[in-house]
């Protein structure tokens, strides 16, 4: 009798645990609705085999699926990548019914086709947003920059389409912007000379089909790394330098910027230079043998003349060498022959 009434005691008790676990909460109904509808408009992909409308989705495995650690739970990170997609597949739109989510990130999935959906700005608290090695097209939305808590872009390796968002520099927190590798054409917007973040410290822009030239307001640029090489830019890139800026790697190859690069004074900072490939002119400026950072320098194929400096960093010091220099119109000494 007495194991009976205690059984009979604990049992509520026992009852009661399960029903307040913090893993049978975690997951709200909406949310989980909402990332089924995913694995279905995705055409469930083998990988998200452990998403079922019976386990807890803060715990499905295999791709990731991350909550908020306090009530209420929200899904606050969805990464998918590596899906093995039956064919072409847009972005699934229940993507945009998680509204809690801080990071989203799509990436490696070349049948991850279609525009960036509008819809994406209801995603008010994102902070990430990483779509990656896609084959997903269209114009990036100029509406990114009504998401104010964004930090970090990464759309590196679609098949982006269109200018640039003139509005993106309005992003009070972004830190990194990574568009390289699409097919974004048109001139870089003046206002990227000006960008509300006081933390920018990467632009990236390369292997597009940028042209035009580039903006003067370019000079208010200063960012540790500044890729705009391989588009179809011209004029006078030596905006982009500056004795005050921090700018550690600069690479500009591939473009057709004119500038004499005798007047051009360098950062303190700089450890890469990129500037291969253009049609620049003049002498090189002793100031580069005061480049203490530096680790990389091409300014071959330009149309540069006279004795390379002598000293610091410019002589003896692998990889920098006779390639560095090489197919320019007149530029001799070492480490290339001696001027006549």
């Amino acid at each position: 009798m007495a194991t009976t009434n205690i059984s009979m005691f604990l049992l509520p008790i026992v009852l009661l645990l399960i029903w307040v676990s913090p893993a049978a909460l975690s997951c709200s109904p909406h949310e989980k609705k909402a990332l089924l509808q995913i694995k279905q408009e995705l055409g469930n992909p083998s990988k998200l085999s452990s998403w079922n409308a019976s386990t807890d989705c803060c715990s499905w495995n295999g791709i990731q699926v991350e909550c908020s650690n306090t009530k209420p739970y929200h899904v606050s990170q969805l990464e998918l990548y590596g899906l093995d997609l039956p064919g072409p597949v847009n972005i699934p739109p229940s993507i945009f019914n998680l509204l809690d989510l801080e990071q989203l990130s799509l990436f490696e999935m070349p049948n991850l086709t279609g525009p960036i959906p509008s819809q994406i700005t209801n995603l008010k608290k994102l902070q990430i947003l990483y779509i990656f090695s896609t084959s997903v097209s269209g114009p990036i939305p100029d509406s990114l920059a009504q998401i104010k808590t964004l930090w970090s872009i990464n759309l590196y390796g679609n098949n982006l389409s269109g200018t640039l968002p003139p509005s993106l520099p309005s992003l009070p927190t972004i830190h990194v912007i990574f568009l390289d590798n699409n097919r974004i054409s048109g001139p870089i917007p003046d206002s990227y000379g000006s960008f509300a973040s006081k933390n920018l410290v990467t632009l990236a822009m390369s292997h597009n089909l940028l042209s035009g030239k580039i903006p003067a307001s370019l000079k208010g640029l200063d960012v540790y790394f500044l890729d705009l090489s391989w588009n179809r830019l011209e004029g006078d890139g030596s905006v982009l330098f500056g004795a005050e800026k921090s700018t550690e790697d600069i690479r500009l190859a591939g473009n057709l910027f004119s500038f004499d690069i005798g007047k051009v004074e360098f950062g303190r900072n700089i450890s890469r230079l990129n500037l291969k490939h253009n049609r620049i002119y003049g002498k090189l400026p002793e100031g580069l043998t005061k480049l203490q950072h530096l680790t990389r320098l091409n300014v071959s194929y330009n149309q540069l003349c006279g004795p390379i400096p002598q000293g610091g960093r410019l002589q003896g010091y692998f990889p920098i060498d006779a390639s560095s220099f090489a197919s320019n119109k007149c530029l001799c000494g070492p480490p290339l022959p001696p001027c006549k």
